[in-house]
């Protein structure tokens, strides 16, 4: 259980000669037995340090790793190099005692028992640059977390006083509200004796392995913002994972039971989604919550996972800080050499509860008194270097004290000292908060360059062998609308939108199950030649020499690691459209925990923008579950627009949720995303028959400089504004079947259809100005699709009622279990039904 050397006590049987058929007293021609050689292997793969890596088919790394891990083992640290560790752990310690005294309520998930991860901080910051890291990424979870921040990432300690003695971390003036001690973050410049390296540690939310692929995300932008890597113009000389470097850290517990964990790790050779190679550090407490090992996973050790990918993996005695030194600059080197991710299983323990106001002993007696009965790693590492002589017993103390001094000082300072927005910096200057109130955007571009944007997104080579169903359908389709600049299709005003931003200096990302061709075989935004499976982008090659880019990045059957990939992304540089895709709206709820802890909250806990755009294909048209809806219903519930409407939503709503119906809508919706000095995510509730529809194309006009995305879509009734009685509000394409059964009723006269487009924020200037246009009308309804326990109706309805003072009817589906039925029969007969009430 505890981290404990059983140097020549393992029995292993690969390493018994017997098994071979040979006698231990056989000589070899150096004069050894065999023997003598099985006890020299004991001593280097059953000390304090051993690896993993027979699972790996690679010969050659396998070779590799052999080698190289029999002599980094056999290296000796310098004295100077010992007692930096040294050092570092004690003020790690003293950390969480000075904090344990001061704060005693205080939960911190300190680092006591996992000291020894400091060793490997402090090799990796100083090894990275000897390896040409420039940045570095990290995504961590609560344990040692603080200790990090103010040892080594030079988070100020006054700050982290404020924060626990309960006073925010923003200055007032920011619209955010913090959050809780543990998910605090910090970004530095590290000098080290061979170089200086760029470290940042990414905000994360209590569920542990969520940050993953986040920081995978954020690490490959970094990337791409710096022209490294994948994204390298020196494409021969180029490597994955040149310059930026991601590292994780990880627990035993939730690395071993977290689903997000095997798809993470299942995106890191990926193309559009690698990296080069992670590192990662696994602090296996050897416990996780209560649970110890016997019932937290199925296999023998937490890293196994690993193996599944054939990556390596180095297991360490937490009680050696010198050997977890050793660990690190072999992952180092492996990573740096085969661009491959590596694993540290870090063998150590936990010398309190899940938090310090926890009581372990309730649950693992045993363990605990084995954890009491111990001395800290720090103090036991240290008696080792007096011993040695490399420090004194008054060495130590006067470091201690010194520290200690240090700490009492930054806590004195608390009450005068002002929290500093550390907002918008670096990609981000220039950038704000949105504001409080609706801001109203010119979107469109000049018809010339929309026709040569739209002509040169069906461009192929001369010898490229397109598609046959393309020329006609695609290529030749587009070029006619170009043209005549009528009927303009959902996925032309796209490629319009995308390549307007390329060349307005923004590059584009998006993501999705097969979104280079489109769910709906409507995007074709990559071509494959049918000759030679080469793939075409024909928007990278708008102009010579285009500098901004198109990434189509068709991803694997993820959702939760694909989504929090994609955040990280967006949130690196605000001059990147990045966008996801489901392949169905009702898919996203896989990826449930990135959409409340990242998408929908990270700007107001972490004052972190994103102007990720989630498109979700959403409809009733008889698929059944799982095929119909993008459960608006739950984006509307966890924004944060006021319900009572007072004041009026502005900006500054945590996320926009739109519901568009043309194609020059969601234009405009896209190009929003970038023109504006401020970010925030967008949930399209996207359309699937929209997306060939007549009614739902738009002339070239609508797109054209002065145009710009319209909250309300009313009919132009000035006429008869006097005989309208009864007003329609829908959302989405539902008002093409309310519209169709309202002619076919001879009501046009006396029944006005209203589209709310954008659902949040909730446009009440935009109707109360429509509302105006009907001074007759008696009776408002909302009729839609969904049932009446999903959709906008539990949204809309008090917002109708407080702000514009209007008390809807509801016409729609019952209140359902499921998002909607599977039998044709059924779902014909409700659509009927809800025709019948919208008319009632």
């Amino acid at each position: 259980m505890m981290a404990v050397s059983h140097r020549n006590k393992l029995r292993v049987p690969e390493l018994n000669p017997e098994i071979y058929g040979l006698s231990l007293d056989d000589n070899v021609k150096s004069g050894y037995s065999l023997n003598d050689l099985a006890e020299q292997l004991r001593l280097i793969y059953c000390g304090p340090t051993a690896i993993e890596f027979m699972h790996i088919n690679n010969w050659e790394e396998r070779q590799w790793l052999s080698q190289n891990f029999e002599n980094i083992i056999a290296e000796e640290l310098r004295k100077e190099e010992l007692l930096r560790i040294g050092n570092l752990m004690l003020k790690c310690e003293n950390f969480d005692r000075f904090l344990a005294t001061k704060f005693p309520t205080l939960k911190r998930y300190g680092a006591e028992g996992a000291e020894s991860m400091f060793a490997f901080f402090s090799e990796l910051f100083e090894g990275s640059p000897e390896k040409s890291v420039e940045q570095i990424i990290i995504g961590i979870a609560h344990r040692g977390r603080l200790n990090l921040l103010t040892q080594l990432m030079e988070f100020p300690t006054v700050h982290m006083f404020r924060k626990i003695k309960g006073r925010t971390e923003f200055p007032e003036s920011a619209d955010a509200s913090g959050d809780v001690l543990s998910h605090l973050v910090s970004s530095f410049d590290y000098k080290g004796a061979e170089g200086n390296v760029h470290v940042t540690m990414l905000p994360n939310p209590s569920h542990l392995e969520a940050v993953n692929p986040v920081a995978m995300g954020k690490a490959r932008a970094r990337a791409w913002s710096m022209n490294k890597g994948d994204y390298s113009p020196e494409e021969r000389s180029a490597r994955t994972g040149d310059s930026v470097l991601n590292v994780l850290i990880h627990g035993d517990g939730a690395f071993s039971g977290q689903g997000v964990v095997w798809e993470s790790i299942a995106l890191s050779q990926a193309p559009h989604f690698r990296l080069g190679g992670t590192v990662h550090l696994v602090t296996n407490n050897q416990i996780a919550f209560t649970a110890e090992s016997s019932v937290g996973r199925s296999s023998t050790h937490c890293t196994d996972i690993a193996k599944a990918f054939e990556y390596p993996v180095i297991h360490v005695n937490g009680d050696h800080p010198e050997e977890v030194v050793k660990a690190t600059r072999l992952a180092l080197a492996y990573r740096e050499r085969f661009r491959k991710d590596v694993f540290i299983n870090l063998v150590c323990f936990r010398r309190w509860g899940h938090n310090e106001l926890d009581d372990p002993t309730f649950t693992s007696p045993v363990m605990y008194k084995e954890v009491e009965a111990r001395e800290s790693v720090p103090r036991l590492f240290l008696d080792r270097l007096i011993e040695e002589g490399i420090t004194s017993e008054e060495q130590v103390k006067e470091e201690l004290q010194k520290h200690t001094e240090q700490l009492n000082n930054e806590l004195k300072k608390v009450d005068s000292t002002a929290p500093i927005d550390v907002s918008h910096r670096g990609a981000w200057e220039g950038f704000k908060q949105a504001p409080k109130a609706i801001e109203t955007w010119d979107t469109g571009v000049t018809t010339d360059l929309l026709r040569f944007i739209g002509a040169g997104s069906v461009k192929v080579p001369e010898d490229f062998d397109t598609h046959k169903h393309l020329y006609k359908m695609h290529i030749d389709s587009r070029l006619q609308k170009m043209q005549s600049g009528e009927g303009i299709d959902w996925a032309t005003a796209e490629a319009m939108a995308f390549g307007s931003i390329l060349l307005e200096g923004n590059d584009v990302r998006i993501s999705g199950q097969d979104v280079g061709r489109g769910t709906f075989c409507h995007r074709h935004a990559m071509m494959v030649d049918q000759s030679t499976d080469q793939i075409h982008i024909p928007l990278n090659e708008l102009v010579e020499g285009q500098k901004n880019q198109l990434e189509v990045a068709n991803n694997l059957l993820s959702e939760e690691a694909i989504l929090g990939f994609e955040w990280g992304f967006s949130s690196e540089n605000p001059r990147r459209l990045c966008v996801w895709e489901a392949q169905f709206g009702d898919f996203f709820n896989g990826a449930q925990i990135i959409i409340d802890t990242f998408i929908a909250s990270a700007e107001s806990k972490w004052l972190t923008s994103s102007g990720l755009t989630m498109l979700l294909p959403h409809g009733f048209d008889g698929a059944g579950p799982e095929h119909s809806s993008c459960r608006m219903e739950r984006f509307l519930q966890i924004c944060d627009s006021r319900e009572d409407q007072t004041p009026v939503d502005g900006e500054n709503v945590n996320m926009r949720i739109a519901n568009p119906t043309t194609s020059a809508q969601y234009f405009h919706l896209l190009r929003k995303q970038v023109v504006p000095n401020y970010r925030k995510p967008l949930i399209v509730v996207g359309p699937k028959i929209l997306l060939r529809h007549p009614k739902a194309a738009s002339r070239i006009d609508e797109f054209a400089p002065g145009t710009t995305y319209r909250n309300v879509i009313s009919e132009d009734v000035t006429s008869a504004a006097g005989k309208i009685k009864k007003v329609i509000f829908v959302s989405g394409k539902h008002w093409i079947a309310v519209e169709k059964a309202r002619d076919e009723r001879g009501l046009k006269d006396s029944v006005a259809i209203v589209r709310v487009e954008m659902l949040c924020p909730f446009p009440v200037v935009d109707l109360q100005a429509v509302l105006k246009k009907y001074p007759g009308a008696q009776e408002f309804v909302w009729s839609q699709e969904e049932p009446r326990n999903a959709g906008a109706w539990s949204f809309v309805r008090p917002r109708f009622e407080n702000a514009l003072g209007v008390r809807l009817k509801f016409a729609g589906r019952r209140e359902l279990a499921w998002t909607a039925t599977a039998i044709g029969e059924q779902h014909t007969k409700e659509a009927e039904e809800v025709i019948n009430q919208t008319f009632a």
